[in-house]
This record gives structure tokens, sequence and C-alpha cells, in this order.
């Protein structure tokens, strides 16, 4: 296989959906547009919340708050460029930002998958086993998890990046996505890609179908328990919760887990709908997951409130 020396592209171009009209541009930019800017507020908002307020400082917040910075580095790394293709006719990137964009966006989307496994831990031990949960999970505990996948995805992001600049590119620089990543840009090279793209599934199939197999046993015993405990007062609230988790759950695994199958046995001929997949598995989850799991939270709203009641009333005064 060539070296990545040999490639002459400077940079590459981003398409967004192939088929998409003219004219519809500036809906597409200001979809983007509300996305970006409903996950920068929801995430930005829960991170100040955890991060300004003590009695949050607990293994749950902890977590929703890597899930929330992973979460805003992601929309940041990648929106602007693609409001700016369909805003401003914009959708350059250098040869460099390009494989930059790729690393933070396959450590990025790593790091997600561990981290809502650790959620559902988090989840099982406090509904399964109440009475040793701050035994087992600890701000400590939960911590060093984060840190240790914060470390892990770095790793596998870097590695994705690095098989992606193996391979050469001399001359078609379209990429057929809202993002660089590795399929979209490694069908660009002038050699066999196969090889690094069949490495890249059986990497991203691991990553992502091993937290998920956790997260599946997690719920599965919580359901169990919820179930043979339906006649306390909590069971209706708790089966609700695990319900609306199974919501961003759903989003972020099925949609990814279906385009990186179908790329790789090539059933998807229509490039609109393989980018609309990838949007609905890479955003949709970025916005929903800080409703969902933390600002329905009975104690998030209610420091929310005591939050936006001190700021009029100091605005008043």
């Amino acid at each position: 296989m060539a070296a990545q020396n040999q490639s002459n592209v400077l940079d590459f171009i981003l398409i967004g959906f192939p088929g998409l009209p003219e004219n519809l541009y500036s809906l597409a930019s200001m979809s983007f547009f509300l996305i970006f800017i409903m996950s920068l507020y929801a995430n930005l908002i829960v991170l100040l919340l955890i991060f300004l307020k003590p009695h949050l400082h607990q293994p749950m917040y902890i977590i929703i708050a890597n899930l929330a910075a992973s979460d805003l580095l992601f929309d940041m790394f990648t929106l602007p460029k693609i409001i700016a293709k369909y805003w401003l006719g914009d959708g350059s990137l250098s040869y460099s930002a390009c494989f930059t964009q790729m690393f933070f966006v396959h450590y990025l989307g790593t790091f997600d998958s561990f981290i809502i496994m650790v959620m559902a831990i988090d989840r099982y031990v406090a509904i399964c086993k109440p009475l040793q949960y701050h035994a087992i999970i600890s701000n400590r505990v939960v911590a060093i998890l984060c840190l240790v996948f914060w470390i892990f995805a770095a790793a596998v992001g870097l590695l994705v990046m690095f098989l992606g600049l193996w391979l050469p590119y001399c001359g078609p620089n379209m990429v057929k996505s809202c993002y660089c990543s590795l399929t979209p840009v490694a069908v660009l090279s002038c050699a066999d890609s196969a090889t690094v793209r069949r490495a890249v599934f059986i990497i991203a199939m691991i990553v992502h179908i091993c937290p998920l197999s956790f997260i599946v046993f997690s719920y599965v015993i919580i359901f169990s328990k919820i179930y043979s405990s339906r006649r306390t007062d909590s069971w209706q609230k708790a089966i609700y919760t695990c319900t609306t988790h199974w919501f961003v759950i759903g989003f972020y695994f099925i949609p990814r887990l279906t385009v990186y199958t179908y790329n790789q046995i090539q059933l998807i001929p229509d490039a609109d709908l393989n980018v609309l997949l990838i949007c609905l598995y890479t955003f949709v989850p970025h916005f929903t997951s800080p409703m969902i799991f933390c600002l329905r939270t009975q104690e998030i709203k209610k420091t929310l409130r005591n939050v936006i009641k001190q700021a009029t009333r100091n605005k008043k005064c």
C-alpha cells in the first residue's frame, strides 16, 4: 500500500447531502445552525450547573458532565464547517484540518459509547443495589473511569486517523458527508482502501458493540428488578427514567451500527440516506441527551429554577 507522502491533495471539500438542491441550502444551514445552538446551550447549561453547584458533585452528574463535554466538543469541531458550507458556500478543509477533524470524530464518538455504558452501570447499581451504591460508586471511582475512557478513546481516535493518513490521496477530494470521518475520506484514496476500511469497521464494532452489550445486560436486569417491585411507589418513575434513557441509547447506537455495517457491505446506494443516518446518530443525541439525562432530573430542574430566580432578583435590584 502506498504511503502518505505520495498524496498530492491539499484540501478536502465537504459535500454534505450530495443530492440536495441549491434552493434548499438555506434550509439546511438553518437546520444545522439551530441544532448547533440547541446543543451548545443545553450542554453548556448542564456543565455550568454541575461545575458551579457543589450539591451536584455526585457520581451520576459527573458522568453526565463528561457526556455533555464530549458532545459539546464534537459539535464545535464539526458543525461550524458544514454550516459554513451551506450558508457561505465554504465547505473546504485543509488536508491537516480534515484529518484533525477525523481524529476528534472517532475520539469523541468512541468516548460517548463508553460513557453511556458507565451511566448504565451507575443506574444498575442505583436501582438493583441501592444499599451498596455509595460503597461501589463514588466520585473518585467515576472520575478514574472517565479519565481511563478519555485516554482509551484518544488512542482509538489516533489509530483511526493514522490509518487514514497511511492512504495516498491523488485526485478526488469531495467528501460525501457532513464531516471528515474515515470511510467517506478513505474511499477517495487512489490506492485500494478496502483493508483500511475493514480494519476500522472491526475497531468500530468493538468500541460500540462491547459497551452496548453491557448496556443491554444492565437494563435487562434493571427492568427485571423494576417489574418485580412494581407495587412500590417508585417503580413508575424508575421505568419512565429507563425508557427515556433508551431513547438516546437507541438513537445513538442503532443508526450508527446500521451505517457502519451497510457501508461495509455496500447495501446503501443512496448517499443522501447515508448522510441523513449519520446526522441522526451524531447530532440528535447531542441536544436531546442533556434534556433527557439531566434537565428532566428534579434536582437539576430545582437548581436551574433557583439560578433563574436569583438572576431575576439581581436584575430587578
